[in-house]
């Protein structure tokens, strides 16, 4: 009694009687089909952003934030560029490196690889490549000694395991009395690692900074350095700044230019699929409608009676907003705290799905990452949260209007 009249008629419209039974069970299925279109939207958009911060930190583990070359595509003298950058603003760290194509031979099995030669006290500074070492350590690359480390699908694709010997074979040929030739090195398996994405695990090998050099013919030269910031979302404003300082004889890039590309096809995603589970949001909203007609064709002879007793076309409006609002409410308030726990839960209950059926549902040679990663942002269960009450409380107006132009004298003419 001491509720507000309008709130207190809403509130009882949401109760069934035994003969608007099937308009409480529509009003159920709108309340659910809200509940599950922002569950799915929360859970979707948690994963995708897990998918893209764990393939940025994996991509940029191995990569660096920034490279800086010479003018050729090579540093002659990659100290004098390592002094000048040491002390610069942002930069945490600094690591020379030689890469190049070859094709490595086991056996009777033979791959093209991507070759990084590097120095395993610097790279530590750039990279985690050696925090995901399975076997061996980067330590064990000795200059001299020829040894190498595999990716881990890379070592089972050839049958290479510790302590093997897998030659080497490098696109730059020798001239011998024999003819041409390519150039060939027997390297001792030393080290394998695996960062979790197929790309690196299956495609790229690592030895020492002097066997590439060595290998490739570059004597001194490398083929650049690799550069870590404090600030990776900053990289592009810091290189351009970097590349002022520097002369001309220096080219600098950062990781968006090279993963540019990739990264907006997943925003681009992202915005995609919100856009089309949004749209299941909207139908399950827009089911209200049909529910507060159906309540308004119910509910004739009680409008007529509440307006007789002075009751304004806008409180009758008002009623029935509320009766939508609490749909509304009651639908995106189970949904948010379901799409919360599920993408909270989603790294337990795929394992546990996959073993339950025995399937992989991310094959690691498919997807650049086996596993359903989930990243919860608050900012977008508030915007998913927010736009479901809004269309929520849009799919209530039309109904609400029509019942408020109901005119008493014709509905009681025949009561």
């Amino acid at each position: 009694m001491f509720k507000p009249l309008i709130f207190y008629i809403g509130l009882r419209y949401t109760r069934a009687k035994r003969r608007t039974q099937f308009i409480s069970f529509i009003t159920l299925t709108s309340v659910l089909g809200i509940a599950l279109g922002v569950t799915a939207l929360i859970t979707v958009l948690s994963v995708m952003n897990g998918f893209e911060a764990e393939l940025r930190e994996r991509i940029l583990g191995m990569t660096a934030h920034a490279t800086a070359t010479g003018r050729f595509g090579q540093l002659d003298d990659w100290q004098t560029l390592d002094k000048k950058l040491v002390d610069y603003p942002h930069v945490q760290g600094t690591a020379p490196f030689i890469t190049g194509q070859v094709m490595i031979n086991a056996d009777r099995r033979v791959s093209g690889t991507m070759l990084n030669g590097i120095l395993p006290d610097y790279e530590s500074k750039v990279s985690d490549v050696g925090q995901k070492m399975k076997y061996g350590a980067l330590s064990d690359l000795v200059p001299g000694e020829y040894g190498i480390i595999l990716g881990l699908e890379l070592s089972h694709y050839l049958g290479a395991a510790i302590g093997d010997k897998i030659t080497v074979i490098s696109p730059q040929i020798n001239s011998t009395p024999a003819g041409i030739v390519p150039r060939m090195r027997r390297f001792t398996v030393v080290g394998v690692f695996q960062v979790g994405m197929y790309e690196y695990d299956r495609n790229m090998a690592l030895i020492h900074l002097d066997d590439a050099a060595k290998l490739f013919r570059l004597d001194s030269a490398v083929s650049g350095l690799r550069i870590k910031l404090d600030d990776l979302f900053n990289a592009p404003q810091i290189t351009r700044g970097m590349a002022k300082d520097l002369s001309d004889d220096y080219q600098v890039s950062d990781w968006t230019l090279a993963h540019n590309n990739f990264f907006r096809a997943i925003q681009t995603e992202k915005r995609v699929m919100f856009i089309i589970l949004l749209l299941i949001v909207a139908v399950a909203a827009f089911n209200i409608v049909s529910t507060l007609v159906m309540v308004v064709t119910d509910k004739r002879g009680d409008i007529a009676i509440l307006k007789t007793q002075g009751l304004t076309s806008a409180s009758i409006m008002g009623i029935f907003m509320v009766l939508g609002s609490i749909i509304g409410i009651v639908g995106t308030a189970l949904g948010t705290v379901g799409g919360i726990l599920l993408a909270l839960n989603v790294e337990t209950i795929v394992p546990a799905l996959e073993r339950l059926f025995n399937v992989q549902f991310m094959a690691a040679d498919v997807y650049y990452i086996s596993e359903l990663p989930s990243k919860l942002v608050w900012g977008d269960v508030y915007a998913i949260a927010g736009m479901a009450f809004f269309l929520s409380l849009l799919a209530t107006i039309y109904p609400a209007w029509q019942a408020s132009r109901i005119n008493p004298a014709e509905v009681l003419r025949y009561e």
